[in-house]
């Protein structure tokens, strides 16, 4: 490449910001890509960008590599936004495809893997809820899911919230009765439990109902879950005309009741859908580099909620490829239905509908609807988006000036772009736990929580410094080995600690063994009322203590983080002591699996009477050789 060509770029080097590279330059990323070029085929296929440190700056796809690839050669007429990006590309990897459709859909699975940051990502850390109907038992059970689908039966979804999935089971108990309990707890019964008595289930459990009567109202569910509400009516109706007809006037009240919880359903469907079938609908609005994108959900003419998605990406992105890339990343996990409405044509809506078809295993059609219902449907979307983007542009600014009122109050020099909050939960000593939570300028990063199980076994039980001690070596230490020049997001601008000033020390102590000097570190401890009058203490490094005026909008901010972070060790403590509740000491033997462990408590009586028990005493168990008992003995008594 020519000097004057480098030369005509040299001010906008200036402002190139970098990700684990050295002074960006143009001219090395160009010969970095033509070196590349020389190899590429005329083949569909996905390339990586990637900088000096191997991390990915960019994923693509193209129908022609060699085609694609060669215009980021072409540096004058990019963007300046991937003339930034060819700036700090070292090095590229190739991955050819049968077609551009399979190439579609890896790019979008290496985006989500890699989060390149030139590309659009979609930023949400909670998966979708679904209902699950189980099929595997002979009274199924209707449920919440979330995560793989490992348990057999029929799914619906996704719906936009826990609250749509909690409203819909509520509507299906009072309708269709059927059992929402676990099967351990199904099979102990030996009365009906209080939902039998409110009506709102048929009492399987205790042969209140047969197994064809249940089956009855197990297809009439998934009747109402697949849109056709309007036959169950029908049915219901005529049922409850036949009761009252042969003077069976509790079967005919008890059937007047579910009418009214189905009526009383359709009727506070928010989106009049019916008739549409199984559909997404997706709306754009973007203001001032900001993209907000609106998504209902219809499934059978239902409306199962809808969300608000802020996808991050570069200012100069066009708004078909935020929308596009949305898409694709937006079904890795949840399956896309037959039809796909949308607020605009797609230059590549055919391709993304081949895409979204070959991975659902049905024709997947992207539409822009003109007219009637469907048209209706999408202004509603519209109007919604845009404004839940100005919800998000006040909110924005709310917390922009939150932080940067943080900054003033801890000297920082800038607002902080992570805060990361920090708490102990154990109960004397037992079960303990460290958490960390993290916030930054667009609100909680639930995706970035972790809590650490305190592993050191010479902590006397309910030292709480000792266990922040551990947390916080095995935080940073991580942190440095992977971020060592701190060019990524990884490392915190500010620390808020759960505690007093002893916390604080500690803290201080332990990173200062590792060399960490320039963390900015707070304690946040209650007040000489042990924080009734909501004027908690603020622990300085230099020594200073502080509290701040009662109402102040920094003060609420700062005790919602400390609250945030109590909330999730306390949850993460809950979780952990409920698994040792039902965990057995034969669970620490090696080699020892469930049905030798079931053999040996039956045998023994409990685990103290195993961990016990002679050489002799435990080849005498039937069902463990003697291998397995020299194993278990060794396990207690060779230390």
């Amino acid at each position: 490449m020519a000097t004057s060509t480098t030369d005509r770029f040299n001010e906008e080097k200036s402002s190139f910001t970098v990700r684990g590279t050295d002074t960006p330059d143009l001219d090395a990323g160009v010969a970095a890509i033509r070196n590349v070029l020389k190899t590429l085929p005329l083949h569909p296929g996905v390339y990586r960008m990637q900088d000096a440190r191997g991390e990915v700056l960019y994923v693509g796809k193209a129908r022609q590599l060699k085609q694609r690839v060669a215009n980021y050669c072409q540096v004058t007429a990019l963007p300046r936004r991937l003339q930034r990006m060819v700036s700090q590309t070292r090095s590229m990897t190739i991955v050819t495809t049968n077609n551009e459709a399979e190439a579609l859909l890896l790019e979008a699975q290496l985006v989500k893997r890699y989060r390149p940051p030139y590309n659009v990502l979609l930023r949400d850390d909670k998966s979708f809820p679904f209902i699950l109907l189980r099929s595997d038992h002979d009274f199924p059970r209707v449920q919440k899911h979330r995560g793989a689908r490992r348990a057999v039966g029929d799914y619906y979804g996704p719906f936009a919230s826990a609250g749509s999935v909690t409203s819909t089971l509520n509507a299906l108990q009072k309708l269709f009765l059927l059992r929402s309990c676990t099967d351990p707890f199904f099979k102990t019964r030996d009365r009906p439990c209080l939902l039998h008595q409110i009506k709102r289930c048929s009492a399987p459990c205790t042969g209140r109902i047969d197994k064809e009567g249940y089956a009855e109202l197990v297809e009439d569910a998934r009747s109402f879950l697949a849109g056709k509400s309007t036959q169950v009516q029908a049915k219901l109706g005529a049922q409850m005309q036949a009761a009252a007809e042969n003077m069976d006037f509790e079967l005919a009240a008890l059937l007047r009741d579910r009418l009214k919880a189905l009526t009383f359903v359709q009727g506070t469907q928010a989106i009049n859908a019916e008739g549409m079938g199984d559909a997404d609908i997706f709306a754009l609005a973007a203001r001032e580099g900001v993209t907000g994108i609106q998504a209902f959900f219809i499934r059978g003419g239902q409306n199962w909620g809808h969300r608000s998605f802020f996808p991050q990406h570069a200012v100069d992105v066009p708004e078909d490829e935020v929308l596009a890339s949305f898409l694709m990343q937006f079904y890795e996990e949840v399956p896309p239905p037959k039809t796909i409405l949308l607020d605009r044509d797609l230059s590549e809506g055919e391709l993304l509908g081949q895409a979204l078809g070959e991975r659902a295993g049905h024709k997947v059609t992207l539409c822009m609807p003109q007219r009637g219902d469907r048209r209706r449907l999408m202004e509603q979307a519209r109007r919604n988006a845009t404004e839940a983007l100005e919800r998000r542009a006040a909110e924005s600014t709310t917390q922009a000036k939150l932080l940067r009122e943080v900054a003033d109050l801890f000297d920082l020099p800038e607002p902080p772009n992570r805060i990361e909050v920090y708490d102990n939960s154990h109960i004397q000593g037992t079960n303990a736990l460290g958490a960390m939570v993290v916030a930054g300028a667009e609100g909680f990063r639930k995706g970035q929580y972790r809590k650490f199980n305190i592993k050191n076994d010479k902590i006397a039980p309910g030292d709480d410094f000792a266990m922040l001690r551990e947390v916080f070596e095995r935080r940073f230490a991580r942190a440095q080995a992977e971020d060592p020049d701190r060019d990524g997001e990884s490392w915190p601008d500010l620390v808020l600690i759960d505690g007093g000033r002893g916390h604080l020390n500690a803290a201080k102590a332990t990173l200062e063994r590792m060399g960490i000097e320039d963390v900015c570190l707070v304690g946040i401890a209650k007040g000489p009322h042990h924080g009734r009058d909501g004027r908690e203490v603020f622990h300085m490094l230099d020594g200073r203590e502080f509290q701040l005026p009662v109402g102040a909008p920094v003060l609420f901010y700062l005790q919602r983080l400390r609250d945030e972070v109590h909330r999730f060790a306390i949850g993460a403590h809950r979780e952990k002591r409920a698994k040792a509740i039902g965990a057995s000491p034969l669970d620490e033997v090696p080699g020892i699996g469930p049905a030798r462990k079931k053999a040996l408590l039956m045998h023994f009586g409990t685990g103290r009477a195993v961990r016990n028990a002679s050489l002799e005493d435990l080849q005498r168990a039937p069902g463990v050789s003697a291998a397995v008992a020299q194993q278990v003995y060794d396990f207690y008594h060779a230390r």
